[in-house]
């Protein structure tokens, strides 16, 4: 199962060419700096950056009463806390009609249905931040941005970073060319 010990770990050995840290409690400065990172939003960096099927989560989503808007489409939806990114809007059950005429402003959807259904990448601890749901492509892909994040202070080597990038290029192409293959067949 995937920890935040194992992310780090993986970034620090892999990735930065580090010793492995004993527990997420040892006082050594990569891991103050990969706490820096995972707190300042890695998972989530991470979530927006493909349609993940193991974060995907669907509501049913009826108007918000108390929010009238002054002009323009009649209702308005509050947007999920956890939403990070929309796959499908729609405006069934099924997810075969889409929503085609609606707007996004501060936290809200405006649109003219009473109730639509939403498709999206959820932050959720039973959804995307539940590691045990996370794809080896994924972990490895997440491993790398960490230690993305942390090469210029780890190792000050400018030429670390630039393999970095392009080593996490390649393994978010490869998480996401995995992703795609999960699921029933999309047609267009």
């Amino acid at each position: 199962m995937t920890t935040q010990l194992l992310l780090y770990n993986e970034a620090l050995t892999v990735h930065l060419g580090e010793r492995k840290l004993a527990s997420l409690s040892e006082n050594r400065e990569p891991r103050r700096v990969l706490d820096d990172i995972w707190s300042m939003g890695a998972r989530k960096s991470c979530l927006e950056q493909g349609h993940w099927k193991f974060a995907q989560r669907v509501a049913k989503l009826v108007y918000t009463p108390s929010v009238t808007p002054s002009f323009g489409y009649a209702r308005a939806f509050e947007k999920p806390a956890d939403c990070v990114k929309i796959s499908k809007l729609c405006v069934d059950e099924f997810f075969n009609t889409p929503l085609l005429a609606y707007s996004e402003e501060s936290g809200f959807w405006f649109a003219d249905s009473d109730e639509i259904y939403i498709s999206y990448v959820s932050t959720d601890t039973a959804y995307g931040y539940d590691m045990s749901l996370w794809p080896e492509s994924f972990v490895r892909y997440v491993a790398c941005f960490l230690a993305l994040g942390a090469v210029g202070r780890i190792t000050q080597s400018k030429t670390s970073k630039d393999d970095l990038k392009k080593e996490l290029k390649k393994l978010l192409m490869d998480a996401r060319s995995k992703d795609a293959l999960q699921g029933p067949t999309q047609f267009l």
